[in-house]
């Protein structure tokens, strides 16, 4: 995640520093119940541009809805056809649905030209697993990406090697720091509103297997370090983001704020 502004204004206030990057300030550290946001943000002398999305154009919606749900995570995800033809595809619609169960979803966009490879895939053998994409091997993530006939193995495209995995067919990637083995949980199709074309399917998979390598894992053997994963997301167009910082935020007891709230309605009389 980008959080270069951020840094700036940690860099004048001394931040601490620790041996990770993960584990600074946040960007308010002073921030108080009622504060709202820096003044220093939006200028409210400056309007906003609204887009009504039945009068977007798809490329226009596109553009705009990419470029604003940032950062995405990227699945790279693995697949065999029914005849056994492998295939392997990043996706940036993706993201973590639940842990009880364990679900992450997937999101393809249709094409009227062409079928999307994966999407059958796993509609037709109902398995396929989930490669998170580090730094490493990014370019080689993005080369499968390429509109190739359902004939073209992209692993051999790219380079990368697919690793055995032990509960679906579908291969793990070698190189990805974290690979989960899904089964097909739930699929859909989408229309827009007064149409009958399908133009999005959703799918869920349940994880059935995760293969995390031992050293992106924190010293409890759960939690993942994200200085060491190194992982990639999406941004708007063609960019994409290093995930190079962060900082430490808890979440807000009710029991602390509490009286800080009461305090804030009598005024507020």
């Amino acid at each position: 995640m980008l959080f270069r502004a951020a840094t700036r204004r940690l860099a004048v206030r001394a931040p601490r520093y620790s041996h990770s990057a993960f584990q600074r300030d946040p960007p308010n550290p002073v921030w108080k119940h009622g504060d709202g946001a820096s003044s220093k943000w939006l200028d409210p002398a400056v309007p906003r541009k609204t887009f009504d999305f039945t009068q977007l154009s798809s490329r226009d919606a596109y553009t705009v809805l990419t470029s604003a749900i940032v950062p995405r995570c990227i699945a790279l995800v693995s697949s065999l056809s029914p005849d056994g033809v492998p295939n392997l595809a990043p996706f940036s619609y993706f993201s973590m649905v639940g842990h009880i169960p364990p679900l992450v979803s997937v999101s393809f966009s249709l094409s009227q030209k062409r079928s999307k490879n994966t999407r059958e895939n796993i509609a037709a053998t109902k398995e396929f697993t989930v490669n998170i994409i580090s730094e490493a091997f990014v370019e080689a993530a993005n080369c499968t990406a390429v509109e190739a006939p359902p004939s073209v193995d992209e692993w051999i495209l790219s380079g990368l090697t697919p690793t055995p995995s032990t509960f679906v067919k579908p291969a793990c990637v070698m190189e990805s720091a974290v690979s989960l083995e899904c089964e097909l949980y739930f699929l859909r199709d989408f229309s827009p509103p007064d149409s009958d074309l399908v133009t999005t399917t959703l799918t869920l998979g349940l994880i059935r297997k995760a293969h995390i390598h031992e050293s992106v894992l924190k010293s409890d053997g759960l939690a993942i370090n994200p200085d060491k994963l190194r992982v990639i997301a999406r941004m708007g167009g063609t960019t994409y983001a290093r995930v190079l910082e962060g900082f430490d935020l808890e979440r807000t007891s009710w029991k602390t704020a509490k009286s800080v709230y009461e305090d804030m309605l009598r005024r507020q009389d």
